[in-house]
């Protein structure tokens, strides 16, 4: 009995880009570093990645940057070097993959070492910038990749693109099958990345961190720089509130040596008057 899926589950091969068949030793030893033509591994067939316009490439590089801004305040894991590969034994056939973006949390089983050229585990998520050429391209990763990586269980697998139309961002259910992330006030938030979250629209923005610092999705963008406004406002507050008391002791100050010179006066113009009874009183 053949061990295939239905094709509603998982759907069937794209054409191999190269019809001669490739061994996954030859592929490893040949292919995969090829620098000039990054090759994917499709049960013996090479698949070369198609490439993203330079749109898709913004959202993709402002999501990455982001992402770092997350792991540098909650390191939590790390990212995989551009396209590292990494193996999918999938119930019907092996494949290699290159995702444009993978994270390797610090649980996984299987830790990413300094030296590795390709991860020997499953990336707890896969982030694929969505090339938009032609139909097979876009197929690639909305339909192919995506039952892949939930038949290997990635856990999160986030599509990008620089139209809201080809954007996804999906969870793998207690049942092996990607759901879709639904968004919380136009944000997505990650289950696999606790409290990594970005909103939607932002993919198209882009703000710049300066910008993010009083955002509340944000709280992970540059938080030393926050910190640091926070308490050169909670210095600047006490500066004015010292030098607003400071004001006031010297208000008190002058107008308890006014107080003290009318007194003064006063009992001089006593003593002069006393002064003055006594010699009319002499006179007399």
């Amino acid at each position: 009995m053949s061990t295939r899926p239905a094709i509603a589950e998982y759907p069937a091969e794209a054409p191999a880009d190269h019809a001669e068949w490739v061994s996954e030793t030859d592929y490893w030893c040949h292919y995969y570093a090829d620098a000039d033509r990054p090759y994917e591994w499709n049960n013996g067939h090479l698949e070369e990645k198609p490439v993203s316009d330079q749109g898709t490439y913004l959202v993709y590089q402002w999501f990455v940057e982001l992402l770092r801004h997350y792991l540098r305040e909650h390191p939590l894991g790390q990212l995989a070097a551009l396209e590292m590969g990494f193996r999918l034994a999938l119930p019907d056939r092996t494949v290699i993959r290159r995702p444009d973006l993978g994270l390797v949390l610090a649980a996984n089983p299987a830790p990413l070492l300094p030296l590795d050229r390709s991860y020997h585990g499953i990336f707890d998520l896969c982030v694929e910038a969505l090339s938009d050429e032609d139909r097979a391209s876009i197929d690639r990763d909305l339909v192919t990749k995506k039952a892949e990586y939930a038949a290997a269980g990635v856990p999160e697998y986030y599509i990008l693109h620089r139209t809201d139309g080809q954007l996804g961002f999906f969870g793998l259910s207690p049942s092996g099958v990607y759901q879709a992330i639904a968004p919380v006030d136009g944000v997505i938030q990650s289950r696999v990345l606790p409290g990594f979250q970005f909103r939607i629209d932002d993919l198209k923005r882009q703000p710049k961190p300066d910008r993010m610092l009083d955002d509340p999705v944000y709280p992970f963008v540059l938080p030393g720089w926050r910190e640091a406004d926070r308490r050169a406002a909670a210095a600047e507050a006490t500066a004015a509130a010292a030098a607003e008391r400071a004001a006031a002791e010297a208000e008190r100050a002058e107008l308890e040596a006014e107080r003290a010179a009318a007194a003064e006066q006063r009992a001089q113009a006593a003593e002069c008057e006393l002064a003055r009874l006594r010699a009319q009183a002499a006179g007399d």
